[in-house]
């Protein structure tokens, strides 16, 4: 059992338990809530996927949520959760897989008997699969619809050109209509395996009984040989700019850096930096992009973190007559934060993450979500208090040092969407200097 001398969170204080398959089991005691949060975790998502089999993950998502033998109907598994006033859903990423629902403690063995079925028992119909690559292809196209949605998905590709980190993690409709049941089928039996799923549990349960349940339930899962992701692959930056010329009202960019990896000792400085640079309305980018010249309504940065590579990111929305203004402020602001933060803005920024990351800790599916993809990604789990002792222990030094490592103009891209036709206006302007 992992916990905190002085215990100041409840959530610094987990159990795990590793079942004779390898599937990983973790679970929070949370007294003071009614709420039960679970999360099903598999390793699996779009870098495990050949270009062929872009967007399988994702559509294999989509399909446990069709019918087993003991709940045939998709409603019948929904109402399992909704039908006592739950939250039942699932996501799809680059590097994991998630179904989760959020119960009221009463229900949450119920919850845990449902995702388990799906897991082991999902039909893989003929009929639904047709169906539901129809329910994905609407999906993708809402996608491509959206200006600010297709600006970050040119962007993953200026940022990882020709890998699966930098392809859209649905696929493409005609990738998923490639998409053969067999294949499917062959995804389940190496990627849903007891060594590559994780179960972790939040709210006011007790560990034994849920390792108990699910031994029962899940105790059987198969195990074997993980098909691994496909790594990153640094490449030199040969495009700079994409351009998607649309006839919007108003331009969509975003800037992209290569940044850091999850386990980088630099992470949470640049995480720091990107909170003074453009995270609130106090940020730099916020107040001069915005409050003093009036060019935007929001512009935000972020810093993405994956298992070996990662990515900084700038994103606004601009008036397309203001766009040329606008890229040198904001490149401007990139280029100042280099030279250091003020210690004003460094201890704001400390006290806003640690904050945010109190606060967070608060719901019971942030705590299943905390615990459980740090298990399945680094097969161990930093508690509350060591993340929030990381954050406090950065130094205006340390942002400085991951400003300079990040912000380059030889890794600088840009994606735009909007009414423009030539890129190479856009690439001249792409420089610090």
């Amino acid at each position: 059992m992992a916990t905190s001398e002085t215990q100041p969170l409840v959530t610094n204080s987990f159990d795990r338990t590793v079942l004779p398959n390898g599937l990983r089991i973790l679970t929070s005691t949370i007294r003071h809530t009614n709420a039960v949060s679970i999360m099903f975790l598999f390793g699996a998502g779009s870098r495990y996927e050949t270009p062929e089999l872009a967007g399988a993950s994702h559509l294999f998502e989509h399909m446990l949520f069709k019918g087993t033998p003991e709940r045939p109907t998709p409603r019948q598994i929904s109402e399992v959760v909704e039908g006592v006033g739950g939250m039942l859903n699932a996501f799809t990423d680059r590097e994991v897989t998630g179904y989760y629902c959020r119960v009221a403690q009463p229900n949450y063995r119920e919850s845990i008997d449902l995702l388990s079925d799906m897991t082991l028992n999902s039909f893989f119909k003929d009929e639904d699969i047709v169906k539901e690559k129809q329910v994905v292809y609407e999906e993708i196209r809402a996608s491509y619809d959206s200006p600010g949605a297709r600006v970050s998905m040119l962007l993953d590709d200026l940022l990882w050109p020709d890998q699966p980190m930098g392809r859209d993690i649905a696929g493409s409709v005609e990738s998923v209509g490639a998409i053969t049941r067999e294949q499917m089928l062959e995804y389940l039996e190496t990627q849903y395996v007891g060594s590559n799923t994780v179960i972790a549990v939040a709210g006011n349960i007790e560990h034994a009984d849920v390792v108990a349940q699910l031994t029962e339930l899940l105790g059987g899962l198969h195990d074997g040989e993980i098909l691994p992701m496909y790594p990153h692959e640094p490449k030199p930056v040969t495009k700079r700019v994409a351009l998607e010329h649309r006839p919007t009202e108003q331009a969509h960019i975003a800037f992209g850096m290569a940044g850091l990896s999850s386990d980088d000792p630099d992470r949470h400085a640049l995480s720091i930096m990107s909170v003074i640079l453009g995270e609130t309305m106090s940020s730099r980018l916020f107040e001069e992009v915005r409050e003093q010249r009036g060019l935007a309504y929001d512009i935000h940065s972020g810093a993405h973190f994956f298992s070996d590579c990662g990515a900084f990111v700038v994103e606004s929305g601009i008036d397309p007559a203001r766009v040329d203004e606008a890229i040198p402020v904001i490149l401007n602001e990139l280029s100042k934060i280099r030279d250091g933060v003020t210690e004003a803005e460094w201890k704001q920024a400390l006290e806003l993450t640690k904050g945010r990351m109190m606060l967070r800790m608060e719901e019971s599916r942030a705590v299943s979500s905390f615990l459980g993809i740090q298990e399945l990604l680094k097969n161990k789990v930093d508690t509350v208090d060591e993340v929030l002792a990381k954050i406090a222990a950065v130094t205006m030094e340390d942002i400085k040092r991951a400003a300079n490592r990040v912000i380059k103009s030889e890794n600088l891209v840009l994606s735009i969407v909007g009414p423009f036709e030539d890129a190479d206006h856009f690439e001249q302007m792409l420089t610090f200097e």
